[in-house]
């Protein structure tokens, strides 16, 4: 009773603090240009101030009133919240990793560290929860918005009832903004056309520079700054350019700017580098640095041993810890490896260890120009090592195209990627490591990015610093913590509530719990006051409750992602039980010895992803990549371009997998000849082009840049009007198939014809076609040709079309299936499903 009283104590305290801090705060004359005031925070925007002043008939017996700006409470810090990507547990030095990352030391030793802070296991999903303070599903991001669906807890739109932690600080008086990697602006809604609601600007965030989708060439990124595509990278030499840096120089400036043009506003950044998701792209120095230190010589059973003991002897994990067993049936140990593949793989990870490293480095020089403009003692710095674990979806082999995985393509012989070997890293590459080294990097835990069950998956760490209220410098904060929980914690330590109504809309509650009172030394080792939590991520789920998990074993393997899907996610699952107040690293399976826990968490579960929209549970992964969307090319099958245009991103423009199509193109050449580009979609590492070469015409398909299929002219065309056509027939069925759990529409042969004046050139069959995604981060242009080229042995972009172009059609013939087809596909899904191995021994919560 006397420690419930304590604590109810601290509680009330706490509130009576934040009653104050929240009270009205007005400086200068009311009425005056220089007057500022608080707001309740209630209503957002707040609502306008009656007028204050006297109006009479004339100017000079009237007295004028000016609104008071609105500012927020007078201690409220600066805020710089960074989140990396891709990058487990055992990554950073910080928490036992051999990757030097002497920013994330810095900050840790000037405040805390923290070694249970949780993911949802997968990039966007994560970033969702991270800025509206709502679980993913709650926010529209059960999965990527590549794989959304239409379905409230899976569309990818973040509802207007759950505004971000960005426009919340807005409203209250910061100047926010956010650099680097945005994952959550819908796929189909990333065009010129908007709408912008979803992007950056449209939540929130006054300024942005960063990037649009999942990842990004950081050698070539497709960049924006606000809503603008911009260039800053064009005409650089090779390798001297990287977003990397780039971005924490745009950062050091908006900063800098903003300081010098008001010293009392404060800043709130959302620090989103790319690293270290793939492709991994460092600076030749730093792997250099990284490569001259030998780190991985003995290859990642070793590596993964190294951090455990450098984790123990850190304490950032509990000394009786267990390491479960290396997985040789699925990862080849490395004494069985051969010369050529040890070499591949060591090159592979010091790769990825550069990325790491100096990525750390430049978040180095963004945290030190806070120190230069004298903002830092007053700057609450919330440092997360990575928005999942590390990932996988390398394979076993690694590759040096990741479009190459997401096309189903996740082994590549060593061979064939050793002819990237030199390359490795740079523009020529879109590089992933092996999943050895994945495997190794989520030390102390085990499983990867996309494991929404197992805590290699969502086990981050964490470092906070804020000088002027943290005092219990260096120490370890070991109380479970959700990403769910960083707006609340912004809110309380900035002393700003969270809105009622924003726009006139009713907001839904916040569904975190803040974890400022783990910044108090007495509150060091208090119970977590995030009690229960739900992870689901493509079928894999868990329950976290006080301290129990409840977990589905893993059922597939992240690089596994082109298999049939498990049609009962919610109970054809083998169903494992932990205590992890006795078992840090989920080691020790018990639902043998508490059945009766089981039975009540896997009902509690229910309860759970029944609050927080997670049903319809769907197991999928691939599948989902090409399910149809309302894009703006939705029902569409003809289109018409008149004039050239550039930077239609993937998610809006037409797509001609899985179909037949024919493109057609009016063009005038002039006397001189004419070559240049006429339509391409994607670049370098995946994707088409119809172009003019010489004056010949070219129709390409590059496939992952393992292999190029070429239509060409044999003649260059002569001065005046002519109309080239490429026509495709599609032998498969389409993603129609889809609807029955089955893949076999996808990737078919086809047939090609390239024709001039409506004569045929040249007829090619390829055997195979891109079953599922272009290269995402490079755009559908016409006219010319942006980023990296679809073939760097014919052209160099831009490649600008010196024809004139005078009409662009394309028409989409989508396959559909006949009734028959439906008929054969029902019939082999119900006998998959009569026949489905049933995993566990009881029947599912109802």
């Amino acid at each position: 009773m006397r420690l419930h009283r304590t604590v109810m104590t601290a509680i009330t305290a706490s509130l009576l603090v934040s009653a104050s801090a929240l009270a009205q705060q007005i400086t200068g004359t009311p009425g005056s240009p220089s007057a500022t005031t608080t707001i309740d925070g209630r209503q957002l925007p707040a609502p306008d101030p009656r007028f204050g002043g006297v109006i009479k008939e004339d100017a000079l017996q009237s007295r004028p009133w000016w609104a008071p700006r609105i500012v927020p409470p007078k201690t409220a810090p600066n805020v710089l919240l960074i989140v990396t990507d891709d990058a487990g547990f055992g990554v950073p030095s910080t928490f036992g990793g051999v990757i030097p990352t002497p920013t994330m030391d810095s900050v840790a030793k000037e405040g805390l560290r923290y070694n249970r802070v949780f993911s949802t296991a997968l990039c966007s999903p994560t970033r969702a929860a991270l800025i509206t303070g709502r679980n993913h599903h709650s926010a529209g991001f059960g999965v990527v918005s590549e794989q959304s669906t239409g379905f409230p807890g899976y569309n990818s739109v973040i509802g207007k009832d759950k505004v971000t932690i960005g426009r919340i600080l807005l409203d209250n008086g910061y100047a926010t903004s956010w650099f680097g990697k945005d994952h959550n602006t819908p796929a189909f809604a990333a065009s010129q056309a908007g709408p912008f609601d979803q992007w950056p600007t449209g939540m929130g965030f006054e300024y942005f520079y960063g990037f649009v989708g999942g990842d990004s060439n950081q050698w070539q990124p497709n960049l924006f700054r606000n809503t603008t595509q911009i260039y800053p990278f064009l005409d650089k030499p090779p390798g001297t350019w990287n977003l990397v840096t780039a971005m924490a120089d745009d950062a050091i400036d908006y900063m800098t700017r903003i300081h010098q043009t008001d010293p009392s506003k404060p800043i709130f950044i959302k620090y989103a580098p790319g690293a270290t998701h793939a492709p991994h792209h460092p600076t030749k120095d730093w792997v250099d640095k990284i490569s001259a230190m030998h780190l991985f010589d003995d290859g990642y059973e070793k590596l993964r041993e190294r951090i455990f003991d450098n984790q123990k002897r850190l304490g950032v994990i509990p000394k009786d810890s267990k390491l479960t067993p290396w997985p040789k049936d699925m990862l080849k140990p490395w004494d069985e490896l051969g010369a050529e593949e040890k070499k591949l793989f060591i090159r592979q990870v010091e790769v990825f260890a550069a990325y790491a490293a100096y990525n750390d480095h430049e978040i180095g020089r963004v945290i030190q120009q806070f120190k230069d403009l004298g903002k830092l003692d007053n700057t609450l710095i919330i440092y997360i090592n990575g928005d999942n674990g590390t990932s996988a979806e390398g394979g076993p082999l690694g590759t040096p195209n990741e479009v190459a995985f997401f096309n189903g393509l996740s082994e590549l012989p060593v061979a064939e990627q050793m002819k990237f070997y030199d390359v490795w890293g740079t523009e020529q590459t879109y590089n992933h490591m092996s999943a050895g080294w994945s495997w190794a990097f989520d030390t102390p835990f085990d499983w990867f990015k996309q494991n929404a069950s197992r805590l290699g998956g969502v086990n981050q760490n964490m470092v906070v610093s804020w000088p002027a209220r943290i005092t219990d410098k260096g120490a370890l904060r070991e109380q479970f913590i959700h990403v769910i929980d960083v707006v609340p914690t912004i809110l309380e330590a900035s002393s700003i509530r969270a809105p009622e109504i924003v726009d006139g809309i009713k907001q839904a509650p916040i569904e975190g719990t803040s974890f400022l009172y783990t910044f108090d030394a007495q509150n060091a080792k208090v119970a977590s006051r995030h009690k229960t939590q739900y992870f689901e991520m493509m079928g894999q789920w868990a329950l976290y409750d006080d301290g129990w998990l409840l977990s589905t074993k893993v059922n597939r393997a992240p690089w596994q992602a082109f298999g049939v899907a498990n049609p009962d996610p919610l109970n054809n699952q083998i169903f494992q039980l932990y205590d992890l107040r006795k078992d840090f690293t989920q080691a020790d399976d018990i639902a043998a010895q508490y059945p009766a826990k089981v039975a009540e968490m896997r009902k509690a579960f229910v309860a759970e992803a029944g609050k927080y929209n997670v049903f319809p549970l769907d197991a999928s992964v691939a599948a989902r990549i090409v399910t149809p969307r309302p894009s703006v090319t939705a029902g569409r099958t003809n289109f018409v371009y008149t004039r050239p245009m550039v930077g239609l991103p993937q998610g809006d423009s037409p797509s001609l997998l899985n179909t037949s199509y024919t493109i057609t193109a009016d063009i005038d050449v002039p006397e001189a000849g004419a070559e240049g580009m006429i339509l391409t979609s994607g670049g370098r590492f995946g994707g088409y082009g119809f172009y003019l070469l010489k004056g010949k015409p070219v129709f390409l398909w590059n496939l992952v840049d393992l292999k190029r299929v070429k239509w060409e002219g044999a003649d260059a065309l002569t001065a005046g009007s002519h109309t080239l056509e490429f026509d495709f027939t599609y032998d498969g069925l389409g993603v129609g198939t889809l609807a029955f759990n089955n893949l076999s529409g996808l990737g078919r042969s086809g047939t090609g014809t390239l024709k001039v004046d409506g004569k045929a050139v040249q007829t090619i069959k390829m055997e195979r076609t891109l079953p599922m995604i272009l290269q995402w981060d490079e755009s559908f242009d016409i006219g010319s040709d942006t980023l990296t080229g679809v073939n760097d042995d014919d052209y160099q972009p831009p490649f600008a079309l010196t024809a004139k172009l005078n009409k662009l059609t394309i028409a989409i013939d989508r396959p559909q299936l006949s009734p028959q087809d439906i008929k054969t596909f029902e019939k082999a899904e119900a006998e998959a499903l009569d026949g489905k191995p049933l995993r566990n021994v009881q029947p599912g919560p109802q």
